[in-house]
């Protein structure tokens, strides 16, 4: 694959010795180029699908998603550059690629700063305790099915659902690991319900936080889309219940603590979010400095931690050096920069690529014929449904960035539609989301690509009746 990418940027570059035979020049505040019909043009978009096959195959290659994203990031803006260049347009191309990393930056901050809270939480045990009651609680298998599928949808728009997701499949496992229907079920109900649920919050979904940091939907007005949310998960949860196995697990009598501080934890998380919301709503300043505020909290409170820490320093009675790194009780002291530099970073360096990705085809000038081809040919309420279709066979992250780099003029109910879509669409799958992706490689062999598939017409069935739901409830928002 590697060699195919080589030979492709070789040639392109062969080609490029004569640009302005292929080269239409576009009005517009700073000079571009059309390079839709040129060679450049058809190697970005090559280059793109190769990559992105690569990364759909993420479960058989075991490759990270990053690395053919962020290859082809760097060949595509490469091209576009040798492009300007030989037109003697040296600095619009550095413009565009300084206008895409700054849309990454704010994201990379926000999430950098949500990620560190979330392992915060899961330094301080909060998600081991929740999943050893849920474990220990002796639920069937039935009650079990919804009760992880009401936290999904509950938590996910707060925690994201990615981290959600697999939280739950934890509690399946723990119970279920025997039973591969009951854990086969109990996944596509929580990819279902965590998808639902970060849908409707700008911090449950990273399609969500995108449209919000762009100032298209205010933070109260996602809530709109609760109950048509709350309907994508139900109709196939209530469908799929009547197949899970009547059957009542033993209970245990295994008990997690939470560790000291664990609860305020979340409550500054809390107030982290608070402080976002401010900030952009009030101050009209970017989220990500409102969440980089929050971080400061964390910061200043595990210094608190750290310095009370019975067994923090050197000298202290009961310092046992040998136990310095373990993860157990209250043996160590709290330190943020661990939770720090446990981020997804793979995630991270994935988004960067396909920002820079889009942005690139973006700059050359295919969203602009996308848009034309589906916001004006087809209308606003089809290309908005197709877009849930497309995310379920992509993903929904490059799929709402073309859009949103796009910008069709739509009414509050269609980017509420579109971001709905986005968000709920790549259920469909189980390649359609991070959570579904995710499920399959911790519930390996049970939880499936193919076992998923058979239940697909249920789950469009609840994306079909969400969208009629938000047209009906919403409809004085169109």
């Amino acid at each position: 694959m590697r060699t195919i990418l080589y030979m492709l940027t070789f040639a392109t570059g062969l080609l490029l010795g004569i640009p302005e035979a292929a080269l239409a020049v576009v009005g517009g505040s700073v000079e571009t180029l059309n390079l839709t019909a040129h060679t450049v043009g058809y190697a970005a978009l090559i280059i793109f699908i190769l990559a992105y096959a690569l990364v759909m195959g993420e479960e058989f290659t075991h490759m990270r998603k990053s690395k053919p994203v962020l290859l082809a990031a760097g060949l595509i803006w490469v091209m576009i550059g040798w492009a300007y260049a030989a037109n003697h347009i040296p600095h619009a191309a550095e413009i565009a690629i300084r206008h895409n990393i700054l849309e990454f930056a704010e994201l990379f901050l926000f999430l950098l700063v949500a990620m560190t809270y979330i392992n915060a939480m899961e330094e301080r045990q909060l998600f081991e305790a929740l999943r050893v009651k849920l474990v220990c609680a002796g639920f069937s298998f039935r009650k079990l099915f919804w009760i992880t599928g009401l936290l999904a949808f509950c938590i996910s728009p707060v925690a994201d659902n990615l981290t959600t997701a697999l939280l739950m499949c934890a509690v399946v496992l723990a119970i279920g690991k025997d039973n591969a229907k009951f854990v086969s079920l109990s996944c596509i109900n929580i990819v279902v319900a965590a998808n639902a649920g970060g849908a409707f919050s700008p911090f449950g979904d990273i399609t969500t936080l995108m449209v919000w940091q762009k100032g298209l939907i205010q933070f109260n007005t996602f809530f709109h889309l609760f109950i048509p949310a709350a309907v994508n998960w139900l109709v196939p949860a209530l469908i799929m219940s009547f197949a899970v196995p009547k059957i009542n697990p033993a209970a245990c009598a295994l008990d997690i603590k939470v560790k000291r501080g664990g609860f305020v934890v979340v409550g500054l998380f809390l107030l982290t979010i608070l402080t976002a919301v401010s900030f952009h709503n009030f101050l009209q300043l970017p989220p990500m400095a409102g969440m980089m505020t929050g971080l400061a909290y964390l910061k200043i409170y595990g210094f608190y931690l750290k310095k009370t820490h019975k067994n923090g320093r050197s000298g202290t009675p009961g310092w046992d050096p040998e136990k310095a790194d373990e993860q157990l009780g209250d043996t160590v002291a709290f330190d943020v920069f661990k939770n720090i530099a446990r981020a997804e970073w793979d995630t991270l360096m994935f988004f960067y690529g396909v920002i820079l990705c889009v942005g690139g085809l973006g700059f050359i000038g295919y969203l602009a014929m996308a848009s034309h081809t589906m916001y004006t040919g087809w209308g606003a309420t089809s290309a908005n449904i197709m877009v849930g279709v497309l995310s379920a066979i992509v993903d929904n992250i490059p799929v709402m960035f073309a859009v949103l780099t796009m910008k069709p003029e739509m009414s509050q109910g269609q980017w509420l539609l579109v971001t709905l879509t986005a968000g709920v669409g790549g259920s469909m799958l189980s390649i359609g989301s991070a959570a579904g992706v995710a499920l399959m490689g911790q519930a390996r062999g049970m939880y499936t690509f193919f076992g998923h598939l058979k239940w697909t017409p249920v789950i469009a069935l609840g994306y079909a009746a969400s969208i009629y739901v938000h047209f009906l409830i919403n409809a004085s928002m169109f």
